[in-house]
This record gives structure tokens, sequence and C-alpha cells, in this order.
């Protein structure tokens, strides 16, 4: 059986055997490049579950939501068990979420899979402008073929249109299942962004305030990438809390920077670079320009990686006394 063949069958199987109460997944939606968050409920509601490189959205953000009952009472949570379909970076997700008590382990039931990595829609859309995207037809080989709406066909290979944190994902398998599907995919090292990551970090500061302020001018105040990251389960988001009021809700650049900058600053040994933020904007703003140099700095400063294992503590949740402390006089 394929693993999309495996997963339908095995997500119907626990539902049908009271296992668990629903099963999230993914399942094919009318946008080009592009899978659906699904929820499935009964055996047949799983024959809709699909797994391709469209598979971008971390779905482990639905968990708060599904878990805590619906009057947010702390740790009384909903009398459900919950199914997930876990790449490297959700299972992560996951992991990341029992550790902050958000939700309770015995609650989810994961099937882990390994991750080829999913194509980014806004870099595959760039191959066509101004045209756009009509459609897309994996091939063999790791190959895609894309149609435009002007008519015109573009055979490109995979790895020319993958989300920047999958070229770089270091973590491709599940970190934390009860049961996998299919077979292990290699895990890798650093990829190409991680170079583009380092050279942007060493350009003059002046130079990486510009091209910061440019690609955050973009921003709508959507909130799509809020909305997308499990890190983002916070009731009230301290952008819309007005005592106190800590910043405006406008698209005045200003309040564009103050969001951003607080929010990358929040996944500050958090963030497992699932990539789910970029997927989700629609202005395709590249918001690794910050997460991704958090995450280094983090790394680099304190040592380990974001929720890699529930036996880890985080590397912002201890302290030794030989951490690093120059980022606190020379920033």
């Amino acid at each position: 059986m394929t693993v999309q063949e495996q997963l339908r069958h095995r997500a119907a199987e626990l539902l049908a055997d009271g296992t668990i109460d629903l099963f999230v997944g993914y399942a094919a939606s009318d946008a080009p490049l592009k899978a659906a968050v699904h929820v499935a409920r009964t055996a047949a509601d799983a024959e809709m579950l699909t797994w391709n490189s469209f598979c971008a959205p971390n779905v482990a953000a639905l968990l708060p939501k599904l878990l805590r009952r619906p009057d947010g009472a702390g740790e009384d949570w909903a009398p459900q068990r919950v199914g997930i379909l876990a790449k490297g970076c959700v299972s992560r997700s996951i992991v990341g979420l029992i550790k902050a008590h958000q939700i309770p382990r015995e609650a989810v039931h994961v099937i882990g899979v390994g991750c080829d990595g999913v194509v980014d829609r806004h870099r595959a859309a760039r191959l066509f402008t101004p045209a756009a995207i009509l459609d897309a037809e994996p091939l063999d080989g790791d190959r895609m073929l894309l149609r435009g709406t002007d008519g015109a066909e573009r055979t490109v290979d995979l790895s020319e249109i993958l989300l920047g944190s999958c070229l770089d994902c270091q973590h491709r398998n599940a970190v934390l299942a009860d049961e996998t599907i299919g077979d292990p995919v290699p895990e890798t090292g650093p990829g190409p962004q991680e170079d583009a990551a380092t050279s942007f970090a060493a350009r003059p500061i002046d130079e990486r305030w510009e091209a910061f302020e440019e690609e955050i001018s973009r921003c709508i105040r959507c909130y799509a990438c809020r909305e997308a990251c499990p890190n983002c389960y916070c009731t009230e988001c301290f952008a819309e809390e007005t005592e106190p009021h800590w910043i405006g809700v406008t698209t005045d650049p200003s309040d564009l920077m103050l969001f951003h900058l607080g929010r990358a600053f929040h996944q500050a040994g958090r963030c497992v670079d699932c990539g789910a933020c970029v997927a989700a904007c629609p202005m395709g703003i590249d918001l690794r320009l910050l997460t991704h140099k958090v995450n280094r700095d983090v790394e680099a400063l304190f040592g380990g990686e974001a929720s890699v294992s529930l036996d880890i503590v985080e590397p912002l949740l201890q302290f030794e006394m030989t951490d690093d402390e120059g980022f606190i006089t020379e920033p």
C-alpha cells in the first residue's frame, strides 16, 4: 500500500474501534499546490485523508483548540482523544505543546510519517508571474509539472519550489510517535537556505533592517501567521490587549514591525521552523528572516534545539552558570 492508503486504512481503524474520537490530517483542496486541514470523525471521513508534497499546514495548531474545554478551564481537558498525522516538524510542535502544558500526552495518538518536504506555493508562483498557476501534477523522480493560466507549462525539480524550512530540515521523521506509516526518509544536514540565512546575518545592520522593513511592509495584519503557528496558543494575543495597550492594530510601519518583532521573540527557544507561517501568509512574506535568526541565536548562546524530545528541557527553560551573557551587553 502507498503511504496515503496506509494512512486512510489506519485512521479508519482507530476511529472505528474507538481508540480515538477524531483524526487530524490533510485533504485535497480546490487550490493548486495546497492541501486543506481535515478533521475525520468517522471511518468514511478517513477516506478523504491525503498525504503529498502539498501538506504544508502544521496541523498541531489545532490540538489546543480541540482538547481544551470550551470554557478554557485550565487542566480540565475535553473528554476526547485525538489522532494526528505528524511529519517531523508537526511531531516537534506536539512535543512543545505537551511540555508547555497546552495538551495532555495521553489525549493524543500520533501517527508518524517521513517527509521529503512540502511545496512553497509562493516560490512556485514566482515562476509564472504575472500569470497564476492553474494546477500541478507530480512526476517521477522528484519533479513536478506546473501549468499556468496563460497556457504555459513548466517542469521543475521539487527542490526549486520547496519551503525554505524544508530545504534546511534536519528532522524529517517524527521525533514522537505512537506508531509510524511508510518508510523513514534520510535525515540531512543544513541546506542552502541555512547558508542564505548566515549570509543575511553577516550583512551590515543597516542593510538587514532595510531588508526586514521592505519585507514586512507588505503585511496586511490578517494574522494568518499567528493562526497557523502551533506556538500561538494564547487565548488573547499581546497584539490585541488593551490593558496595557502594547501596540496599535494598524498597518502603520511601526505597528507592523512591533507586531512581527514581538511575535518572533515569543518564538525564541520554541519555534521548530516548520514554515507554516510562511506558507499561510497571503502576501508571501518570508517570516523566517526573523524566526530562523532567533533560532540560531538560541542554539549558539544556550545550546540545543526546541522540542526534539519530551525528556530534554528546552534551552530557555534552564539556566547554566556557563551560559553566554554577551547578548545582554552586546545585542
